[in-house]
């Protein structure tokens, strides 16, 4: 007997065939020179003085209330939080990532331990140091530092990780219970966090305002997304696949851009005293500079400055405070595990 109707087939493995979508990478075009922009039309008058979000300051207020936290905990049970970064392969920006993350963790007071592979290794190494890290008391956070090699299952490895040690939000526990309301994940994303933190620092309103999140990622876009939608934000996710991206983020009250492509967002895609929060972090040829780079974000910082009421810089916003979640999700997994308060 043939069925009445049936779902749509789909080539792609799995038993939900067309309804979950293709896979497809979100691979954006990189901009070499930004087109000109006309000149801006606007009365000195009414002239914004926009407002920069200092990140750096913002991260040393969470780092000083954390380490006070750490000295407590050690001063009444003897224990200090533990945080376990996994590093595979010598990328440059990795290995950067790594060094500031056990920098401020060594400030604050949290014990730190570094687990490096090679690039070649196999997969199954990668996922027994985890299982390893799972097993060990003395650590409360596990990090896995991306992009893995093209080789590993990213996925496998990452859900590997005990989801009472993923302090980076990226377990699909986590995942899932922050995007459900009235659910509480063990551990917030670090970026989503530090986006919030930087907002509600700011005295900026969410409940009700239109927010663009740019890019879509697991590390960034996806959970940020997920997290102001629970701050009660109306939210329009721009991704490489978007028709005219800028006639959405033109809209909003708040653009949140994590594409990684320098100068994508322009002056055009902005509203006039709109807020931004800019986590591309780029590396651009600069043949003054000593290291013959500099690094910018994703948002044309000059002319951004001419439209926005608020923006953070790049470098010095939104990376510290991202670094500050880190160890606090750290803390609170210590706490968690000691039951101190």
């Amino acid at each position: 007997m043939q069925q009445p109707w049936s779902l749509s087939s789909s080539s792609s493995s799995g038993p939900h065939g067309d309804i979950l979508g293709p896979d497809l990478p979100d691979i954006w075009t990189p901009i070499a020179t930004p087109p000109p922009l006309p000149p801006l039309n606007q009365d000195s008058s009414t002239k914004l003085t926009p407002t920069i979000i200092d990140g750096k300051s913002i991260a040393e207020e969470i780092r000083a209330g954390i380490s006070e936290e750490v000295r407590q905990m050690k001063d009444a049970i003897k224990k200090v939080p533990g945080l376990a970064v996994v590093l595979v392969g010598q990328r440059m920006d990795s290995k950067n990532y790594v060094e500031y993350k056990t920098k401020a963790c060594q400030e604050v007071g949290i014990e730190s331990l570094l687990a490096e592979f090679s690039e070649d290794c196999p997969e199954e190494d990668i996922v027994n140091a985890v299982t390893e890290l799972n097993r060990d008391p003395s650590v409360h956070g596990i990090l896995v530092q991306l992009p893995l090699p093209k080789h590993m299952d990213e996925e496998r490895i990452l859900s590997a990780v005990s989801v009472e040690k993923d302090v980076d939000g990226f377990h699909p526990s986590n995942v899932g219970n922050l995007a459900v309301r009235g659910r509480e994940p063990l551990f917030v994303p670090c970026a989503a966090k530090a986006c919030i933190e930087l907002l509600i620092r700011s005295g900026v309103e969410l409940r009700g305002s239109n927010v663009a999140v740019v890019g879509r990622s697991k590390v960034v876009g996806l959970p940020t997304s997920l997290l102001l939608q629970r701050h009660h934000a109306t939210v329009s996710n721009v991704h490489a696949f978007t028709r005219n991206p800028g006639d959405i983020t033109c809209q909003a009250d708040i653009v949140i851009s994590a594409a990684g492509v320098p100068n994508l967002v322009r002056r055009s895609w902005l509203k006039r005293g709109s807020i931004v929060i800019d986590f591309g972090t780029n590396r651009v040829e600069d043949t003054d500079s000593e290291l013959g780079y500099c690094v910018t974000g994703d948002v044309c910082y000059e002319e951004a400055l001419q439209v926005v009421s608020a923006i953070t810089p790049v470098p010095g916003g939104a990376g510290p405070v991202t670094i500050a979640m880190l160890l606090s999700n750290t803390l609170e997994s210590a706490k968690r595990t000691y039951g101190f308060n």
